[in-house]
C-alpha cells in the first residue's frame, strides 16, 4: 500500500526546476525504508530516532523520487494540563479517547537550513492533509487532532504556526522515568495543537463520536478514577454507613463495593457488566486503598465479581444509598453550581438514579433512587426527580434544565419555590403547553410577532418580526 497526497511546492523566482516539482506524502512501510528512515533521524535529528511504541506512522515528503522531509507520528502524551483544560474533557474521557490525538514525534528536513524557504510549512500542511486518511488505512480509525512540542530554548515553532497550528500552553518540564514516575528535566516546551477536522475539540467531549473515530476510542481507561485519593478515602468512609443487607458470610466490605459502584456510575457506566469491568480495571494500589482482600496465599488483591454487584444491588436499600451519596456529594461540592441538569439513568432493571448534575463538570450534586421511567407510582423517574428538587434547600440564582419527560407543573413549581429558574424542553407532541408558550412568546417579545413557516416543518418553530 502506498498512499500519496500531492501539493505544489512554490519556490522563489530563481529556484531550480526541482523546487517547483510537486510534493507527495507517502507512508514508509518496507523494512528497508523503515531502517533508512530511522537511520536518518538518528544521524540528523537532535533528539535521535526515537522508540516506536503503539500506533506509529512514518511519513516522508517525496519530490522527484527524493526524500525532502521526514515526519514520525505516534501516540499522544497521557496527561497534559494545558491540553486537557483546552479540550475540557474528564479524566475518564481522556483515557478512553486520547488515541484520537496523534503526536508529531519527529520532523526533519535533510536539506541545509534556510536553503528552501517555506518548505517546512508546506510539508507540514501536506502531511496534515494526508494524515487522517493514512492513519485510518494503517490503524483502522481516524484521529481528531495532532499535537507536538517545540523546545523554547532552540526553536520558535515558526513552521508550525505558518502551517496553522496553535500554541495552547507549555509542558511542566518533566520526563517519564517509569510507568507512573516523572523526573524534572529543566526544559519546559511549548505545546502546539492542530485540529484534523471541523469542531474537533468539541467532538472530543461529545456523547457520540463520528463513526470513523470510534475505533480509536476503545481504551479501557485502566486505573482512571473520577476522584483523587483523599476523596476516594472519604467516599469509602461515608458509604460504610449504608445499611448492609447481606448476611455475615461476605468477602468484600460494603464500603468498598459501593465505592466502586458509585465511581463507576459517576463515570458514566450504566449496567452491572460495565460496573464489573470498571472494578476489574482498578490497579493493585487502588484496590488496597479500598480495603479489598488479598487472594489466599498471594499478594494479589482481588476485585468483586459480577455476582457480588448483582446480589448486593438487588437487596440494597437504594434510598439509604442515595441519601449517603448525595450527602457526600453536597459536602464535597461546598455549594450548588450555577447550572444544573436533571436526568435519570437505569442500571438494567436492578437500580436506577435521578441525578442533579453540574453541566460544566458533569459531576452529580445530588441523587435519588428510581425504578422504571413510567408507572410504579412514586418510584418512577418523574416522581423521583420531583422529590429530588423538593429536597434542595436553596436554588437561588440557579438554572435547572430538564428534558421533555420532566416538563411537569410540580417540577417547575418546586424549582421556583426554592428561588431557582428552569429551562424545559417541550416537544411537538405536548401540544397544549407548546401552544401556550408560543402565544406567550408573541405577547412578551414584540420583535418576534410573526411566525415563520417552512423552517423545521411546522408553524411556530421560528419567529420573526
Amino acid at each position: 500500500m502506498k498512499t500519496k497526497t500531492t501539493t505544489s511546492n512554490r519556490g522563489s523566482k530563481h529556484a531550480g526546476q526541482s523546487r517547483n516539482s510537486p510534493l507527495s506524502i507517502e507512508i514508509v512501510q518496507s523494512r528497508e525504508g523503515k531502517k533508512r528512515f530511522d537511520r536518518l533521524l538518528g544521524h540528523f535529528h537532535y533528539l535521535g530516532e526515537g522508540h516506536p511504541v503503539g500506533d506509529y506512522l512514518r511519513q516522508v515528503a517525496v519530490r522527484e523520487g527524493q526524500w525532502v522531509g521526514l515526519l514520525a507520528w505516534g501516540s499522544a502524551c497521557y496527561a497534559l494540563k494545558d491540553r486537557d483544560e483546552y479540550i475540557g474533557w474528564t479524566p475518564t474521557l481522556r483515557a478512553e479517547r486520547q488515541k484520537l490525538i496523534v503526536q508529531n514525534r519527529r520532523f526533519l528536513l535533510p536539506s541545509e537550513a534556510g536553503s528552501e524557504p517555506n518548505l517546512a510549512s508546506q510539508i507540514l500542511g501536506a502531511a496534515i492533509r494526508a494524515l487522517p486518511r493514512q492513519w485510518q488505512e494503517c490503524f483502522g480509525y481516524e484521529p481528531l487532532a495532532a499535537e507536538t512540542f517545540t523546545d523554547i530554548e532552540a526553536f520558535e515553532g515558526t513552521c508550525y504556526r505558518a502551517a496553522g497550528w496553535t500554541a495552547i500552553g507549555m509542558s511542566k518540564g518533566y520526563s517519564r522515568h517509569r510507568a507512573d514516575f516523572y523526573v524534572p528535566n529543566g526544559r519546559p516546551k511549548k505545546l502546539w495543537m492542530k485540529p484534523l477536522r471541523a469542531r474537533a475539540f468539541e467532538t472530543f467531549c461529545a456523547a457520540e463520536l463520528p463513526e470513523g473515530c470510534r475505533g480509536g476510542a476503545q481504551s479501557n481507561a485502566h486505573g482512571v478514577l473520577p476522584f483523587k485519593a483523599l476523596q476516594i478515602e472519604s467516599l469509602h468512609e461515608a458509604l460504610r454507613r449504608t445499611p448492609d443487607p447481606r448476611g455475615k458470610n461476605r468477602t468484600f466490605s460494603l464500603g468498598a463495593v459501593l465505592s466502586i459502584v458509585a465511581m463507576a456510575m459517576l463515570s458514566g457506566h450504566r449496567d452491572i457488566s460495565a460496573i464489573h469491568r470498571f472494578g476489574q480495571r482498578l490497579t493493585q494500589t487502588q484496590r488496597k486503598a479500598l480495603g479489598l482482600p488479598r487472594k489466599k496465599g498471594m499478594k494479589f488483591i482481588k476485585a468483586p465479581g459480577y455476582k457480588v454487584y448483582y446480589n448486593l444491588l438487588a437487596q440494597l436499600d437504594t434510598d439509604a444509598f442515595a441519601q449517603v451519596l448525595s450527602g457526600w456529594l453536597s459536602e464535597k461540592a461546598g455549594s450548588l453550581p450555577g447550572a444544573l441538569a436533571l436526568d435519570g439513568k437505569m442500571v438494567r432493571d436492578t437500580i436506577g438514579v435521578v441525578s442533579l448534575v453540574d453541566t460544566e463538570t458533569g459531576t452529580p450534586c445530588s441523587m435519588a433512587p428510581m425504578s422504571m421511567k413510567k408507572g410504579e407510582g412514586e418510584r418512577c423517574e418523574i416522581k423521583a426527580a420531583q422529590r429530588l428538587i423538593e429536597g434542595q434547600t436553596d436554588l437561588s440564582g440557579q438554572l435547572v434544565s430538564v428534558d421533555a419527560l420532566h416538563a411537569q407543573h410540580r417540577t417547575a413549581r418546586a424549582v421556583v419555590e426554592r428561588g431557582g429558574d428552569y429551562l424545559m424542553q417541550i416537544k411537538t407532541n405536548q401540544k397544549k403547553i407548546r401552544k401556550t408558550l408560543e402565544k406567550k412568546a408573541r405577547q412578551s417579545l414584540p420583535l418576534f410577532a410573526e411566525a415563520k413557516k417552512g423552517m423545521g416543518g411546522k408553524s411556530g418553530d421560528v419567529f420573526r418580526s
